[in-house]
């Protein structure tokens, strides 16, 4: 293992048997892993695999019901987070537990500030002991402003500072680079080898896969809360890997594209603008087709879809439905027209975490089960709740099941079902499949697909640009705020998508437009 002592070595973290079970389900079924000191292991597994009940028996936070954890030689009984802290384990979760109103050395230090003989704070003492701390992983923080106005990949090296200033030996990253640019991922990776190197144990987990072969020494992968696999990096290829993960093989991810040739016109959007200083955005989406928002971040695809359902302001724009013209003056005006949202952020914003399965789905179509009383037909809701949750194959254990429990993909899964019930013959999904495993996507393409051939239409904004290219009939590809062209056929590849994202020649798609020529590609969609 690179940089890493030899094998023979004792382990700094085992973890033997480990078992842990909730309500109605078994989570661990007896889980190994062990972790070496310089090493950075990968812990992997589709959602509900398991992966987040070991980080927690590791943190302290849950006692795991049988089994045994080893710290450096030693069995250890973790009672709660702090004592995990005192004896060297530290944890970035993928929601920051950051202060957004304070600075990085307010948040890095909260709770143990340092102070003098009267008790006053030693504030110079802590930003130096900070900078101290940015310094040694080799990034630069502007301490004085409020972690808020800091980027996401700035907030997580205060994570991990804050981590550092507790003297971590283990520190645990879960899921570190589902809100980064590729330039800010590998930033974090070069301050993870520099970690390495000195001699802290890392706990990775991604659900992207070219990652781990990127960064990691070993592999732990979990299925069904069982061990399935341990393997070094350098022995294992990324097919083997997916097997592992989801016990099977996955030949192909993204199905068959059907025939849009026919398809008639659903919508029509004209003068769309993401933001007053961008140009404006027309596009006609077609009855069972795919329309990919492709572009740099902050290009505006989101934006402008936004602007389509009336939830950003958008003076002048024109919609068609069905040939008709239609008011979308704000989200339930859409809503009543019959165009669906899945937001980027499922859980602030897609789901009520704490509700049940049925009360999501239900949530915005109760009219269709109250009866003449005004009170609710609980029986026609909850079988609605189950034949949606048996097409769509949500994983849980009934429909009572919190939301909050379910996996990212079923969690997914929930928000379509809402508007399948609501019959929204248009569907935007933003980010569909950001958060969840190989396996999950797999089953969120085969459904978007079925939805088309049932003659929904989804335009589908996404950062990644393999999806967009095996998924979508078509792609709008945002520069500046704007659509600069509309691909397809033939034409529709990353190249083009890219040369299209990162052109400064690029004029707007609109009345009287004209492709521009093409210049050589750029960066990556997501940087």
């Amino acid at each position: 293992m690179t940089e890493m002592q030899s094998s023979s070595a004792l382990p700094l973290l085992k973890l033997q048997g480990i078992t842990k079970s909730f309500p109605g389900v078994k989570a661990l079924k007896g889980v190994s892993l062990e972790l070496m000191r310089g090493e950075i292991h990968a812990l992997l597994g589709e959602n509900g695999a398991g992966k987040s009940t070991i980080i927690k028996i590791i943190g302290g936070i849950q006692r795991q019901d049988e089994g045994e954890m080893v710290l450096d030689g030693e069995t250890c009984h973790f009672t709660s987070y702090r004592d995990a802290i005192a004896r060297g384990i530290g944890i970035v979760f993928q929601e920051f537990s950051l202060v957004p109103d304070l600075d990085a050395v307010d948040n890095i230090f909260l709770g143990r500030e340092s102070r003098n003989a009267l008790g006053l704070s030693r504030r110079a003492a802590m930003a130096r002991q900070a900078a101290g701390l940015f310094e040694r992983i080799g990034v630069q923080i502007d301490l004085s402003v409020p972690v808020g106005r800091l980027s996401v990949a700035e907030q997580q090296f205060v994570e991990i500072a804050k981590a550092l200033s507790l003297d971590v030996r283990i520190l645990i990253l879960d899921e570190p680079t589902a809100p980064l640019t590729p330039n800010e991922a590998a930033l974090l990776f070069r301050v993870m080898r520099q970690l390495r190197v000195e001699g802290i144990g890392i706990i990775f987990v991604s659900h992207h896969l070219e990652e781990i072969f990127e960064i990691c020494d070993r592999i732990t992968i979990l299925r069904d809360g069982a061990n399935v696999g341990l393997t070094p990096v350098a022995s294992c290829t990324m097919d083997h890997l997916v097997e592992m993960m989801v016990g099977r093989r996955i030949e192909n991810s993204f199905p068959p594209k059907a025939d849009t040739a026919e398809r008639s016109v659903l919508l029509t959007a004209r003068h769309l603008r993401s933001r007053s200083d961008a140009a404006m955005s027309d596009f006609d989406l077609h009855a069972g087709e795919i329309l990919g928002f492709a572009g740099l971040v902050g290009s505006g695809r989101t934006e402008t879809a936004l602007a389509l359902i009336g939830a950003l302001p958008c003076p002048g724009k024109n919609v068609t439905m069905h040939g008709r013209d239609v008011t979308l003056s704000d989200p339930a005006a859409a809503l009543k027209a019959g165009i669906g949202l899945l937001p980027e952020n499922r859980k602030t914003e897609g789901l009520i975490l704490p509700f049940s399965i049925r009360d999501n789905i239900s949530i915005n179509n109760l009219a269709q089960y109250t009866r003449r009383t005004g009170l609710i037909d609980r029986r026609k809701e909850r079988e609605k709740t189950a034949t949606l949750m048996r097409a769509l194959q949500v994983k849980a254990p009934d429909d009572e099941t919190a939301t909050v429990t379910l996996s990212g993909g079923n969690q997914q899964k929930v928000v379509i079902a809402r508007w399948l019930n609501r019959r929204c013959p248009i569907l935007i999904f933003d980010e569909p499949t950001r958060g969840i495993d190989v396996g999950a996507k797999a089953e969120i393409y085969r459904l978007m697909r079925d939805l088309t051939g049932e003659g929904y239409a989804i335009i589908m904004i996404s950062s990644e640009l393999p999806e967009i290219v095996g998924m979508c009939d078509r792609v709008a590809v945002f520069y500046r705020g704007a659509i600069s062209t509309i691909l397809e056929g033939d034409a529709l590849n990353a190249e083009e998508i890219m040369r299209h994202a990162t052109s400064s020649g690029t004029k707007p798609v609109g009345p009287g437009y004209a492709p521009h020529h093409p210049i050589g590609p750029g960066a990556p969609l997501h940087a």
